[in-house]
């Protein structure tokens, strides 16, 4: 506490800075889809990976990745869904992966953006076949975000949805991330030492930390700007009335119960109520690269194929489910 009055002194004495953010181009385009990357209104380039089924798809999925990584964070899951008749694009968003300013916050709306000119290019492409999207984490928050202009979108599929906002931090670490990113916003982190496991795939964690296109020093400003996309993905939630699927891990320690049980809360309930949602009794954060991921990718595939059907991993839950109730105590009290 005493740090972080000397810090806020600091900021006032000293004056702000400002959280950095991706320079914006002038030009202006036709958005396009390329087979290994897509183009923005801005000209902006996307590096692209499809997985393709054998035969016409049944399904598009458009995926969104989490916080610092990239495209290839559906490898796995792309290739389970392109064998059983769903294509699969994924692609680094801006700042992230092998884009241009890596590293700098591109803004929420931006991000959000290119969800929406996106899924109009596979619409676009596939007017037959059904679009949904699939958000990890940082991608699950920006899901909800473009969901509302997405309107070819038939429904979205949120995995571990980053909405730990500035409504749901402690007032010293919200109090703490503004004065860092307003005093020395490109101080950059790393998150050692904090023993926080995101997945119980060691072999996985350790190829992450040797590949070069995982950002693995993260500006603060790019955390302070993440942290706004979040709270407003968190306003967010009561209109989840689309067809909806959220995935959530009982062992996440990146999102931590609290604020998904304030989500969970909020959405809609009764008859209007087009969501579902599962809580993995041996999932952590990464529930596409867990050692159990197999179990969500079955969930994943027979909601896509029939919403409304039974899932194979039987560990659905509702609002008023005991599992739920233990998971989250009096975060549902509002739901009661």
């Amino acid at each position: 506490m005493r740090s972080l009055s000397i810090l806020l002194l600091c900021v006032s004495l000293l004056g702000c800075a400002t959280p950095r953010i991706q320079n914006v181009s002038n030009i202006t385009r036709i958005p396009e889809l390329m087979p290994d990357f897509a183009i923005m209104q801005d000209g902006y380039k996307l590096p692209l990976a499809v997985w393709e089924p054998q035969g016409e798809p049944e399904a598009i999925v458009l995926a969104l990745h989490g916080f610092n990584d990239y495209r290839n964070a559906f490898a796995a899951a792309g290739e389970f869904l392109a064998n059983h008749g769903v294509l699969v694009v994924a692609y680094d968003q801006r700042g992230f992966g092998e884009t241009a300013q890596r590293g700098i916050w591109p803004g929420g709306e931006r991000l959000a953006e290119d969800v929406i000119t996106l899924s109009h290019l596979l619409c676009e492409k596939y007017p037959q076949q059904p679009l949904y999207l699939l958000g990890v984490s940082m991608g699950g928050a920006i899901a909800m975000n473009a969901l509302q202009d997405a309107d070819c979108v038939r429904g979205v599929i949120l995995a571990a949805p980053a909405v730990w906002g500035w409504q749901t931090m402690p007032w010293w670490q919200s109090s703490l991330l503004w004065s860092l990113a307003h005093l020395v916003p490109g101080l950059t982190l790393t998150g050692e030492g904090l023993e926080i496991m995101p997945s119980d795939n060691i072999e996985m964690l350790r190829a992450l930390g040797r590949d070069p296109l995982v950002i693995k020093e993260t500006r603060v400003d790019a955390i302070y700007g993440l942290t706004d996309l979040m709270a407003s993905a968190y306003l967010r939630g009561p209109s989840l009335n689309d067809t909806s699927l959220l995935l959530y891990g009982e062992h996440d320690e990146i999102i931590p119960p609290s604020p998904t049980c304030e989500l969970f809360a909020r959405l809609p309930e009764g008859r209007g109520r087009h969501w579902r949602a599962v809580l993995y009794s041996n999932g952590y954060h990464m529930l596409l690269r867990d050692l159990h991921a197999g179990v969500v990718y079955r969930d994943v595939l027979a909601w896509i194929e029939n919403p409304a059907a039974p899932l194979p991993s039987g560990m659905e839950i509702g609002l008023q489910s005991r599992r739920l109730q233990q998971l989250c105590g009096d975060g549902l009290r509002g739901a009661q």
